[in-house]
Parts: structure tokens; sequence; C-alpha cells
């Protein structure tokens, strides 16, 4: 099969009609006792408020305006790499566990025939392995859903039929670990516009400035073609790649090698070493922590509501924020945790892990944006030997191994030659599959990371978010147990309080989790 490789393709869906106007009638309700309306402003004040408060740094304005773009023809590394890379967006994304990749369709950069050729044969190589394990796989995802489901000849023809749909999803799920990061995607995506401001400005940063480049202009022009003077009468010009600090980050900040000049052959191999020989053989590992949580977060309580402590002791303020059946909050389908008295003093504890995880965990556990992290740019990470994480359902299985270790070698090897050929890293990058070990710090406070963690122990989330999650909170358990004690998935927080348990409605797992949590199996 021939690879697609469209060109990016970008529609404004919805904004507003005059986003500059919005902006400056927002700036003037600042001082007047009343709020000023869009088609309020004159010329004169379109050019000099909107000038004055952008070059003052009074941005907030400039939140107002939104724009909701459609994205299609776009890569899933751009996409991790720079569209979700920051908290101040929206998105909703056409999935690669859920959805099968029948066409080939991927970015390809601009080659040379020859190395075009390497690229494109790497692509098509991957996408017939995905199509190889997936057929491996459905036999042990259906078998492994029998069993949970109890599944027997006897069974009727609808339940039959569910366990082998939901088998062929869990396949794919798995398979899609060898498909290049090059992969083309789809979304809905909406941003302020202070923030496409910002995406024009950093447009030749990042892993993928040439692919950015393309998309975000073509995001700017459409905004354009709505008021021009959104871009005309406020903003800077991009940063030029020389102005990036990223790209200069070796050259100015590595001590000089013996004959003066700044050492720039740093070895990736010996960072990996260091970073997995810290996360000893963990897929998380908590590096650091609020020293005295449970106290600090308890004392926030009190002083918030105004109780001593002879009144409420730690233990107790706990419980009334975290235990469901005393903080209805906590059963509530709108997650209102980040917005009332009684949840807030959780933002008083802090957690740092060190992750390993795939580039396709990632680019889900990155849409936590309230959890950051300093994930990798990849150009200056790259290693010449194979660096991947292998999902458990293929390790278990000598055939799909053997195909996934294979592909592995291929994909990587077809990068190398690139590079060899001297094509840019930003451009052989793309052949890295979803596979591909990232490594990195994340952060959070327990109000944040208590919805990642309630969203994530689910065994309807993907398996290496999964099991990042419960290594971290069985690590929160040892050091603040009194926190981590009402921490675990949905029908876990539920059982007991409200029905139904579980909220997946007909994408129930099939395994009744909240009668034994944390001791479970997660088979699939």
């Amino acid at each position: 099969m021939e690879v697609t490789t469209d060109k990016p393709k970008v529609t404004l869906r919805n904004y507003f009609q005059r986003p500059l106007d919005s902006s400056v009638a927002a700036a003037r309700t600042c001082y007047s006792p009343r709020v000023i309306g869009a088609e309020e402003i004159s010329e004169e004040q379109r050019t000099s408020i909107s000038q004055l408060t952008f070059d003052a740094g009074h941005h907030t304005v400039y939140q107002h305006p939104h724009f909701e773009f459609g994205l299609e023809n776009i890569s899933r590394q751009f996409v991790w790499n720079f569209l979700h890379s920051y908290p101040f967006y929206n998105s909703e994304q056409s999935s690669q566990r859920f959805v099968r990749l029948d066409e080939i369709r991927a970015f390809v950069p601009p080659l040379d025939e020859s190395n075009r050729q390497i690229y494109t044969r790497a692509v098509t190589q991957a996408w017939d392995a995905y199509r190889d394990l997936t057929a491996i796989l459905k036999k042990d995802t259906f078998e492994i859903l029998g069993e949970v489901f109890k599944l027997h000849d006897t069974s009727s023809d609808k339940k039959k039929k569910k366990v082998k749909r939901e088998s062929e999803k869990k396949a794919i799920e798995v398979a899609r670990y060898v498909i290049p990061i090059a992969a083309f995607t789809s979304m809905v995506h909406t941003i302020s516009g202070i923030t496409l401001h910002r995406l024009k400005r950093l447009m030749h940063s990042g892993d993928t400035p040439f692919e950015t480049t393309q998309v975000i202009s073509e995001m700017v022009e459409c905004v354009k073609r709505v008021d021009p003077n959104f871009f005309e009468k406020i903003g800077d010009p991009p940063m030029d790649a020389q102005q990036i600090p990223e790209f200069n980050f070796r050259s100015l900040n590595l001590p000089a090698g013996p004959l003066g000049f700044a050492r720039i052959d740093v070895s990736v191999e010996t960072a990996v070493k260091e970073f997995d020989a810290d996360l000893g053989g963990r897929i998380s590992k908590l590096v650091d922590h609020t020293r005295d949580a449970e106290r600090t977060v308890a004392n926030a309580l009190r002083y918030a509501m105004g109780i001593s402590r002879r009144e409420m002791n730690d233990a107790m303020a706990i419980d009334a924020m975290l235990n469901p059946a005393k903080n209805r909050y906590r059963l509530d389908k709108l997650n209102l945790t980040f917005q009332v008295p009684l949840m807030k003093p959780l933002n008083h504890a802090a957690y740092t892990f060190i992750k390993k995880i795939s580039h396709t965990a990632d680019s889900q556990d990155q849409r936590h944006r309230m959890v950051p992290a300093s994930r990798p740019m990849m150009m200056f990470t790259d290693m010449r030997s194979p660096d991947y994480v292998t999902p458990r359902l293929i390790s278990a299985n000598p055939g799909a191994r053997a195909v996934f270790e294979q592909t592995m070698e291929m994909l990587w090897s077809a990068k190398n030659k690139l590079l060899d050929s001297g094509v840019p890293t930003e451009f052989a990058m793309y052949l890295l599959p979803n596979a591909k070990a990232l490594r990195f710090s994340e952060s959070g406070s327990l109000l944040y990371l208590l919805h990642k963690w309630t969203m994530r122990t689910c065994f309807n989330a993907q398996d290496e978010i999964y099991e990042a999650s419960m290594q971290e909170l069985e690590q929160v358990r040892e050091v603040h147990p009194l926190l981590a004690k009402y921490i675990g998935p949905p029908c876990v927080v539920r059982v007991g309080q409200i029905l139904p348990i579980c909220t997946e409605g007909q994408h129930f797992c099939g395994v009744k989790v909240w009668e034994r949590f944390p001791n479970v199996e997660r088979r699939l």
C-alpha cells in the first residue's frame, strides 16, 4: 500500500467575529463602571489600547476571544511535541486505541528520492507489522476477555459479539506500539487569542519546527481572514531558530573541553543509564514530596474553616476531605474538587516522580495538564540503539514479541540510515515508533493528582499509565497513608455511596475491582 501524505488541513470551525475589538472592549471595561461592548471600539482605541496592553504584558484581555479549529493530516509527534506540551488548550483527538489504522497515512518530510524511499519503506513495513500483531493478539485478548466475562459455548450471541469486539479493540491498542510517530491524526482544537499569538511566536521551536510552522501559519491565516487587525495591530514575529535557547543549550552551557571548545559530544547513553539506575526498575518512582504533607493539609483545612486542632485532629480533617461518605464532592460527575473550599487544602501536598513510559502512553499522560512534566527534546536525546517499551501482552506471546522486536530494529536502522545520509534529526525522528521510551520528571499537587489517579487506576485506562499510577499511589501510601486511604478508581470511591458503582456503563471491565483494591490483578 502507498503512504498517504496529504498536507495539513486547518479549518476554523467557530470563532469570535471581532476578536481584537472584544479584547479592547474588555480592557476598557477595567476603567468603566459598566461593561463595554465590542461595537463601541473606535479605530483610535483599536490601535492605541491594543498596542499598549499587548506591549505592557496585560495579556488577559486576549484570553477572551477563542478559536475552534479542525486539524487534519497532522502527525502524532507534532501534537505531542507542540500542541499538547502546555496547559492552555482543549482537544478532542482521534484515538489510536479505538480506531483501527487501515490506511497508511503519515507525515513525510521533504527528502530527496533515495531517503524518501528509505522513509516510506520503513513506514509501510511498520504498518504491515501492525496488521500482523493485531491478528496475532486477537486470540490472546479473546481468551483473556472470555475468562473475565465468563464466556462459554452456551453464552448468547450478543455476549460473544461483545467479547469479540472488545478483544479486537484491545489487540489494536497494543499493536499500535509499532506505528511510527509520523502517523497522521485529526482533532478539534480550541485555544484563546493570546495562546495563538504564543504559538505563532514559538513556531520554529521544539522537535517539529517544519511541520509546526506549516500548521500554525495556516491557523494564523484563518484568523486573519476573520479579523486582519488581530495580528496587524498586535503581536511579534516568530522567533528565529537562532533565538531559540534550547537549540544553543549545549554550546552555551556545557563545560569546555581540553582545547577550549564546548563539549557537545555528551553521551546520551550515559544519561539514560543514570536515569534508569535512579528509577530502580519501576515505571514511576517518587523522588520528592512535601515533608509533612498530612499535617500541612489538615492545618490548611482548619485555617479555612475556622476549626481548632482540639476540635479536629489531622486524621479527622483528612477524612472530611477525602472520605466520599462525608464529602459528596468526590461523587459528583462534574469533578467540582478544584473549585470548592473543602478540597483546596490538597493543593499544599506535592509529589515529584521520575518515570519512563512510551511515547504513545505519554501522549495520554500529558493530557493531565495540571500535572506538568519536563519532557525530553527527542532530537537531543536520540540514541543509535533501539530504546523502547514492550507492552505486557506482546512480551507474553513469543510470536508477537518476534514481530515487535524485528520492527523495532528495522525502524531504528532506517532512522540511523537517514541520519548518516545527512537528513536533519527533526525529520529522522518521525520514524521512531509509538513504543519509543521517554524519560522525564513529573510533579503535581495532590488535588490534581487525585483526579489523575482516580481516572487512571480504572481498569479501562491505558496499561502503562495504569501501572505508573498504581506504583505512584503505592509509594504515596507508604509516606502518607492518611492521604492515600480513599484514593482509587471511580468504582472504589463510589461503592456503598452511590449507584451505579461503575461509571463506564457498557464498557465495564468485568472485574469487581472495588472488592479488593489495591490488591487486584489486571490481566489486560
